[in-house]
């Protein structure tokens, strides 16, 4: 079972996946929890140059580094886990680069996008994928007083441009569950946990 979780800065998903994280393991399962990018040593190094703000990068290496960053993940620890029957919880996956790259940096045609991350996620396709939709301002009140790293620095109108792919992601894709994020946490995990229950994987 693979499970990711998808969202603007301070849409509230590391409290969501924790949540379920937790709720598994009452259940008796237990989940494998990896941040995108990140999860490998190659992938930790590369996350630094990403969202270190003294670095200007090149739109179009942006999606390149972020999906080298997402193989090396999949490749050491993301398809083991799942052939061995583990489940996997991925905050993040490669919608972000779709609504981030693609919509927001708008560093490539969209098509292209895809096509990329089709090679760097080896094949791989969530099962569900939690997109908690947050508006722009709602989410800025929230980090309003958190160190901003690189991506977060970006405008409104980037960010305005996110969302905007990630409602076309959730309008297409039947693996999606949109949730409204503007509730309390208890409220929200309700929704995730009936998700998955209804999805089957838990007897």
């Amino acid at each position: 079972m693979l499970i990711s979780f998808e969202g603007i800065d301070g849409s509230g998903k590391t409290t969501q996946i924790h949540q379920l994280r937790q709720r598994l393991e009452f259940q008796g399962i237990d989940a494998n929890l990896y941040r995108e990018p990140g999860g490998t040593e190659v992938s930790e190094v590369i996350r630094g140059l990403l969202l270190n703000p003294e670095f200007p990068i090149n739109p179009v290496t942006e999606v390149l580094l972020f999906s080298s960053a997402r193989s090396q993940l999949i490749a050491e620890h993301v398809i083991p886990k799942m052939k061995n029957g583990e489940w996997v919880i991925l905050d993040r996956f490669y919608d972000s680069t779709v609504a981030y790259q693609g919509y927001g940096r708008q560093s490539l045609p969209i098509e292209h996008i895809h096509s990329i991350n089709t090679i760097a996620s080896h094949g791989v396709i969530p099962d569900i994928t939690f997109y908690l939709r947050l508006s722009r301002q709602q989410a800025q009140a929230r980090i309003k007083n958190r160190h901003r790293d690189r991506m977060e620095q970006a405008g409104d109108d980037f960010y305005d441009r996110v969302i905007q792919g990630f409602d076309t992601l959730a309008a297409s894709n039947n693996r999606f569950r949109t949730i409204d994020a503007d509730r309390t946490p208890e409220q929200i995990h309700a929704d995730v946990w009936d998700a998955v229950v209804k999805s089957g994987f838990i007897q």
